[in-house]
């Protein structure tokens, strides 16, 4: 590889950004497409859905033979209250791929006999979250039911532009959490962007559903990054 391309394709990871090494099979040229350039025809295609899939390999464009190796950065799913919901999708999110952070400053569910080996915050959301900031490819679920404990971290999700923000409760709670956002700086547009209430709409009526059709919707988003679409639903 080329030294050049290969200190921007460590710049890209060491800063958490997906990014695509594209070698010319005929002439051996290779150059790094980062997640968001443009690129056109059938080979700006193939790109997209290397992104969006994850999966490095060899695709056809314009009459030519290129090799996309795919470097994706590690989902984070951070989970905003060490709740019954959280025990239940921790052993799923991790079988997924998808390695669970809880933060909840209530040391009386914050516990690691309730969370065995989970990477578990007993603090705030602004000091874990200031330390460890939220960013693209990162997902959020908050479901704490309690606004002090919330808010912040879904407030930060939306400015972080991360590929999932979800919040549990009815629809009367999140009027008022909207309420509460838009107070906070948030934009209708990044509004819009949370599902709420969380999860898919799969009639999910116990914890461990809800963990299920949350997994479920944040693995639609992350698959459908870069999209037009909407994976929302309503769980709980």
């Amino acid at each position: 590889m080329d030294p050049y391309v290969l200190k921007t394709l460590n710049a890209e990871r060491r800063a958490r950004r997906a990014a695509i090494v594209v070698t010319d099979l005929g002439d051996g040229r290779d150059r790094v497409v980062r997640e968001g350039d443009a690129v056109a025809g059938d080979l700006g295609a193939a790109i997209g859905k290397a992104f969006r899939t994850g999966a490095s390999g060899m695709v056809e464009a314009e009459g030519r033979s290129f090799f996309l190796n795919v470097h994706l950065p590690q989902p984070r799913l951070v989970v905003i209250g060490a709740v019954h919901i959280s025990q239940a999708l921790a052993p799923m999110a991790r079988i997924a791929g998808f390695p669970l952070e809880i933060i909840d400053p209530r040391t009386a569910f914050a516990s690691g006999e309730r969370f065995p080996d989970v990477e578990l915050s007993a603090e705030w959301p602004e000091d874990v979250l200031r330390d460890h900031p939220l960013d693209r490819y990162a997902a959020l679920a908050a479901v704490t039911h309690d606004p002090k404990i919330d808010d912040y971290p879904l407030k930060a999700a939306l400015d972080a532009g991360c590929f999932y923000v979800g919040a549990l409760g009815s629809r009367k709670t999140h009027a008022r959490r909207i309420e509460r956002l838009l107070a906070m700086g948030a934009t209708p547009e990044q509004i819009e962007c949370i599902n709420a209430p969380i999860g898919l709409a799969i009639g999910a009526a116990n914890p461990a559903e809800i963990a299920v059709a949350v997994l479920a919707q944040v693995i639609a988003a992350f698959r459908s990054r870069g999209l037009a679409g909407d994976t929302k639903g309503e769980a709980a």
